[in-house]
């Protein structure tokens, strides 16, 4: 579950969306959404919730430390000396970089007696990382 974070809110009130020209055929051919004047007031308070879940998603994983450790659960669990081991740092650095993914819902943790082993638990965090490797990654 997501926690709330009042950094995080999303106020939707008196927003507007820009109108999109609807033969823009790049956003069409990028399966993008046109927003159109015919859209219902439904249909846009829908968007900017997802836009809002969405923009909470991407905080989340906007930090180098956080983007490493799901980097590396994209490969299986791991537990946290194995994640500081991995990542060159400290428990105490790993630790919070890991609470907030968890606030976020996007790892879980699993116990077996002292040792605390964590794993990707939302499938978008290994979507988004497949594009942020073509991307960033890839020497392609």
């Amino acid at each position: 579950m997501q926690a709330a974070n009042p950094q995080d809110s999303c106020d939707m009130a008196g927003a507007a969306l820009p109108i999109a020209d609807p033969d823009t055929a790049k956003a069409a051919r990028m399966n993008l959404p046109l927003i159109s004047k015919d859209m219902s007031d439904e249909d846009i308070t829908r968007m900017m919730k997802n836009a809002c879940d969405a923009s909470n998603f991407l905080k989340a994983i906007s930090h180098e430390g956080r983007l490493m450790i799901l980097c590396h659960l994209a490969s299986g669990e791991k537990s946290v000396t194995e994640l500081e081991e991995l990542l060159s740092s400290r428990q105490a650095a790993v630790s919070q970089q890991l609470s907030r993914l968890r606030q976020e819902g996007l790892v879980r943790p699993r116990r077996e007696g002292k040792v605390i082993y964590y794993a990707l638990s939302d499938p978008r965090a290994v979507r988004v990382l497949d594009v942020v490797y073509d991307i960033f990654c890839n020497p392609g």
